[in-house]
């Protein structure tokens, strides 16, 4: 295994304050949040009138910098809003990623149009096949990551195989674990379980010499178990998989309520017992988390959920932060390299986006301008940039 490098003081992540249910006043009063509890440095980034009213709300005004963004994905568009609205928050703070001018970049806007513009902005890491959304799950003695959970439905035994190295890579940042241990989910814990797919990823796995501590099959009542550090899925089963925990995890938490306040003696119970409800309330609570993570591009995303409140928008911060100072970005590149100098490297993407010819950039396109971020102190408010042009 590589050396590790040591953490270091990140760029600032850049918040998209415009994605969001609750946008833009619960996003900026979250990114406000972490810069007083957390000490992140952010720039706020979307439209910048509606931002200084709020930051004025918070008395940050002249504190922390703002990079205008002319438009803003609503949370019903798709994929294709990347290429409708070159001009968006998202768009705009990827551009600062990949100009060197932030770290990471948080939102809470539509999960596909996240994923959607920062593909297309930021590209895949070299090696990279596809990308994937790690969560993280509340087990116990340590949290559980889950990947992927929605970014790719369709993929190949390989893939699998690679998110299985994306995972261990997060885990080690994360979990603070040298070798975290990884399972593959199916319908069984035996070698022969499961579809082609399945199958053939478990024959990958289970053949060693890639720096992945593969732990076997793991089943659905496993991931809220704690059995393994990682737990591997295509998108589409690891989406339905979290949501299908989500919502029991709701539904149980919804019938304690109703026991504990049913009688004069459950409230009493309940008072007793406050402390280690408020635990346990806190640890499943997925606003602790900050959101998942979008693993595989030349940059740090942090996803929020859709419905995030300031609390979550401060923990998606703070979670960006730590991965940019633990270098997740090189961590995952060490990680797919050593995966690829095994029998399956001749499997993996051996090339960027950008150097393939049919998405490569033209010679002749102008090159997309990003102003320069304001200093808090005079909290001045670039212009709007020029539309980059479509690829």
């Amino acid at each position: 295994m590589p050396r590790r490098p040591a953490p270091v003081r990140p760029l600032p992540i850049a918040v998209d304050t415009m994605g969001g249910d609750h946008a833009p006043a619960e996003i900026i009063e979250g990114a406000v949040d972490a810069v007083r509890e957390h000490g992140v440095r952010v720039v706020l980034v979307g439209q910048a009138p509606r931002i200084r009213r709020e930051l004025d709300r918070h008395g940050a005004v002249g504190k922390i910098p703002i990079v205008h963004a002319e438009e803003a994905l609503d949370m019903g568009e798709g994929a294709l809003a990347s290429w409708r609205k070159p001009r968006s928050s998202i768009a705009i703070a990827c551009h600062l990623i990949k100009q060197g001018r932030a770290s990471a970049l948080v939102s809470a806007g539509s999960t596909a149009g996240v994923v959607a513009t920062s593909r297309l902005r930021l590209k895949g890491q070299q090696g990279v096949m596809r990308p994937a959304i790690a969560v993280t799950l509340p087990t116990r003695p340590r949290p559980t990551i889950l990947l992927d959970s929605g970014a790719t439905s369709d993929v190949k035994p390989e893939t699998l195989v690679q998110f299985a190295a994306l995972g261990t890579a997060y885990a080690q940042i994360l979990l603070g674990l040298d070798r975290p241990s990884v399972g593959l989910l199916n319908i069984g814990a035996e070698p022969g379980k499961g579809n082609k797919l399945t199958k053939r990823a478990h024959e990958l796995l289970a053949g060693g010499s890639h720096g992945i501590e593969f732990a076997g099959n793991v089943e659905g009542h496993d991931l809220l178990g704690g059995r393994v550090d990682v737990i591997v899925a295509d998108g589409f089963t690891g989406n339905v998989a979290l949501k299908t925990m989500e919502g029991t995890i709701g539904t149980a938490f919804a019938e304690i309520r109703d026991a504990m306040t049913s009688s004069p003696a459950a409230r009493m119970g309940a008072l007793l017992q406050r402390r280690r409800l408020q635990d346990l309330r806190d640890r499943l609570d997925p606003d602790t988390y900050g959101g998942g993570v979008l693993l595989g591009l030349n940059g740090t995303v942090v996803i929020a959920h859709g419905a995030s409140h300031a609390r979550a928008i401060t923990s998606a911060c703070d979670l960006a932060h730590r991965l940019a100072a633990g270098r997740i970005v090189e961590r995952i590149r060490e990680q797919v390299a050593a995966t690829r100098t095994s029998r399956f490297g001749r499997w993996t993407h051996g090339e960027r986006d950008s150097e393939r010819p049919d998405r490569a950039d033209r010679p002749d396109r102008p090159a997309e301008e990003v102003p320069e971020l304001p200093s808090p102190a005079a909290n001045t408010v670039p212009d709007p940039q020029e539309p980059p042009a479509a690829p």
